[in-house]
């Protein structure tokens, strides 16, 4: 892993749990890890609940935007997080490979879409404890 650690989440529509992962991580681990997303299928635009929830917490990411998955994406990332969208990751030598089974926040609101946060949380910080272990999450 280089020094300062790459991570790429991963979902279909890189509008709900791709993004408040990335959100998470730049938040809890500032500009120490380098974070992107990116979608298989990206839709038009954030899911709005994805977009409340995480404001209710103090972080927001209204003005991100849905990105297609691509190759370089994956070359530059140490860490590839994929979240329910199977075996559209390209696979590269070196990399790891990582799968969170979480709901799919799409078509529900605030109140279903606050758990999946949560568990997001919960996930982002004991990755930044294994790839950058001096960092307090």
């Amino acid at each position: 892993m280089s020094e300062k650690p790459s991570v790429l989440f991963v979902c279909v529509h890189n509008a709900g749990r791709s993004q408040m992962a990335a959100a998470w991580l730049s938040h809890l681990a500032g500009d120490r890890v380098e974070v992107r997303s990116a979608g298989s299928s990206p839709g038009t635009a954030v899911n709005p609940a994805a977009v409340e929830a995480m404001r209710e917490v103090g972080i927001d990411i209204s003005a991100e935007t849905p990105k297609i998955l691509t190759v370089e994406a994956v070359k530059e990332s140490d860490v590839c997080i994929t979240m329910g969208c199977g075996d559209t990751c390209p696979v590269f030598p070196g990399k790891r490979y990582l799968d969170w089974q979480l709901e799919d926040p799409a078509g529900q609101g605030v109140e279903a879409v606050r758990p999946i946060r949560d568990e997001i949380k919960t996930l982002v910080e004991g990755l930044i404890k294994e790839i950058a272990p001096g960092l307090s999450a």
